[in-house]
């Protein structure tokens, strides 16, 4: 994968685009080294900043980092991710509030936003899905800009995951990200990506 070859002011450089992306990794194998303590905080406070629709942050996240919190998820693991989830040092559910518009007039105080989601509660959950994928997102570049190693999944039992976590708060779980340090050697070969021919068109 190339870098871009056009000049772009205020770009990152070589190296910080190679840690977000051209050569930064989805893990399978974790290195027995801890992540730094308050880790989940500085994780949460980078991927807060990222957009989402009309500011409507509809992610919430659930951490589990402990023992007794890995046992609690083991039996909503699938087989092929029970092994490296039980290892990584954290692993981080990534859900939705499915009404999160009762927090914008909080986060979006400029207009009666909570209106535009009341009353169409498929515009809701669609909207939660959408913003709350892209927060999922942020959190992954959050780890990796902190010199982290993630490795994002969806084989996990969904309605498991929100007994067990989510059914307090009412959330809807997305996805879940093991997160640490990652062992390089166990790492599988690179997949292909589409080339810009044939993902993109220039209207």
């Amino acid at each position: 994968m190339n870098l871009p070859h056009t000049p772009f002011p205020g770009a990152l450089d070589s190296r910080a685009l190679a840690r977000l992306f051209t050569e930064a990794r989805t893990h399978n194998a974790w290195r027995d080294k801890p992540i730094p303590a308050d880790t989940e905080r500085a994780l949460y406070d980078l991927m807060c900043m990222g957009p989402t629709s009309a500011n409507c942050s509809p992610a919430r996240f659930v951490f589990v980092s402990t023992p007794q919190g890995k046992e609690r998820l083991r039996p909503a693991m699938s087989k092929g991710n029970l092994d490296k989830t039980m290892a990584a040092p954290l692993t981080v559910i990534v859900a939705h509030d499915p009404k999160f518009y009762d927090r914008l007039p909080e986060l979006f105080p400029h207009t009666d936003a909570r209106s535009w989601f009341t009353g169409s509660e498929a515009a809701a959950q669609e909207n939660a899905f959408r913003n709350g994928t892209l927060q999922g997102a942020y959190l992954i570049l959050a780890a990796r800009a902190l010199g982290l190693d993630c490795g994002p999944m969806s084989g996990f039992d969904k309605g498991k995951v929100t007994e067990t976590f989510l059914a307090e708060e009412g959330w809807e779980p997305n996805f879940l990200v093991n997160i640490g340090y990652g062992d390089p050697e166990k790492l599988f070969d690179r997949l292909p990506r589409l080339d810009f021919d044939d993902a993109c068109r220039i209207v």
